[in-house]
């Protein structure tokens, strides 16, 4: 990796960044409401409800590939312009979808909007991770996830009442707010998209697209896995944790109410990326991994296990674990050779489709066994990812 673009473009690649990241958690906190709102406003199973995060995370398996390959031959920024773009449309179709009150669209619309998301994982992430200093990777893409999770903080309060309203123009204003704020981006990275053309890190860190080779990497194996284990426990949790709190054995709360607590899980995310922006200067990044992956478990095994206020605690807690998880497996996975990165972040990209198969699991067992059993599953998850942290751990300890 190295030293980056000159200073003005650095500063306005980061402001660019800033962007992306805050929408993409706007985005996929009002795709998680969207469970509690077919399960307490039509009576859905929660199997059927979280076909939407089916959907939604699947195209991460589906696409990554052939987005590897556009990414590796037009660059990050001509990239994330087409991603913006797709979700722009994604959005507009998934509108019509909810004022229609026809699922098979909405599930169209999701996946669309996924594949636009998709673009933005691997160029964005990649580029934040590549162009700079290698030691301040894990910094900058734990601070730039806080502003991730400020988007994923203020979509549950901005759409609380999307829960309780029916169809109609009321379940429309958050993800039209969503509309205008992707259609501004995505102009602002059409006027920008030649802004690392003459970057060298950008052209070194573009490099050739080689999934074979990649392969071969035994860390980034262990890193998709671990990715795998942790998108699928958040995205579990983040869908049905309004659920959890509705019900008469831990808060009772009512649906809007319940959706704005969800704002807490959130926030424990954001607090948790900045402060780990500044731990991962001091601190080896697995060290504090392995920490937040053990009290993950162990908070959410206190929820599977009991209920009430204790166990509502300490499911919104799982939220401030979860801060640096993505971040630091995504860096840690990340080959050194920067040449390397646009097929390693492939890779980890199609690994989030676990997204889209935990959450399956656990609305199965949630329908057979109750909500509490189901979160066991997360459980074994944030164990996996534990592993992954000392794995790496031990890596590094043999490269010293």
């Amino acid at each position: 990796m190295t030293a980056g673009p000159a200073p003005i473009a650095a500063r306005r690649l980061f402001r660019l960044s800033v962007g992306v990241f805050a929408i993409g958690g706007f985005v996929t906190s009002l795709v998680s409401l969207l469970v509690p709102r077919l399960t307490a406003l039509y009576g859905s199973s929660y199997s059927h409800a979280l076909l939407v995060q089916m959907a939604f995370y699947l195209s991460y398996l589906l696409f990554a590939v052939p987005i590897g390959r556009i990414i590796t031959r037009h660059g990050y920024m001509r990239s994330a312009m087409i991603g913006l773009a797709i979700m722009s449309a994604a959005t507009v179709l998934l509108l019509i979808a909810n004022a229609m009150r026809l699922f098979p669209l909405l599930l169209l619309a999701l996946l669309l909007l996924s594949c636009g998301i998709t673009f933005l994982q691997i160029a964005s992430n990649t580029v934040v991770a590549v162009v700079g200093q290698a030691d301040g990777a894990a910094f900058r893409l734990n601070l730039l996830q806080g502003c991730n999770s400020a988007g994923t903080i203020a979509a549950p309060l901005f759409g609380a009442a999307f829960l309780t309203e029916g169809i109609g123009a009321e379940g429309g204003p958050p993800f039209l707010f969503a509309l205008l704020i992707l259609v501004l981006l995505t102009v602002s990275y059409a006027r920008n998209r030649r802004l690392l053309d003459t970057a060298p890190a950008a052209e070194v860190a573009i490099g050739r697209f080689d999934l074979l080779s990649a392969f071969r990497d035994r860390k980034l194996v262990w890193g998709m896995a671990a990715i795998f284990a942790y998108v699928g426990a958040e995205v579990s949790i983040g869908a049905l944790l309004t659920n959890y709190l509705m019900q008469p054995g831990t808060l009772h709360a009512r649906a809007a109410v319940a959706a704005r607590m969800v704002s807490l899980y959130w926030a424990g995310a954001m607090v948790g990326r900045f402060a780990g922006s500044i731990v991962m200067r001091r601190v080896a990044p697995s060290t504090p991994l392995l920490i937040a992956a053990l009290f993950a478990a162990g908070l959410t095994a206190i929820a599977a296990g009991g209920g009430g206020l204790p166990g509502s605690v300490a499911l919104i807690a799982v939220g401030l674990c979860n801060s640096i998880m993505y971040p630091t497996v995504y860096v840690l996975a990340l080959p050194a050779q920067a040449e390397r990165a646009t097929s390693a972040a492939t890779l980890l990209c199609m690994a989030v489709v676990g997204g889209a198969v935990i959450p399956m699991l656990c609305g199965e067992i949630a329908d057979r066994a109750g909500l509490g059993p189901s979160l066991f599953v997360p459980v074994v998850c944030y164990l996996v990812v534990a592993a992954f942290a000392v794995y790496c751990s031990g890596w590094n300890s043999e490269r010293a």
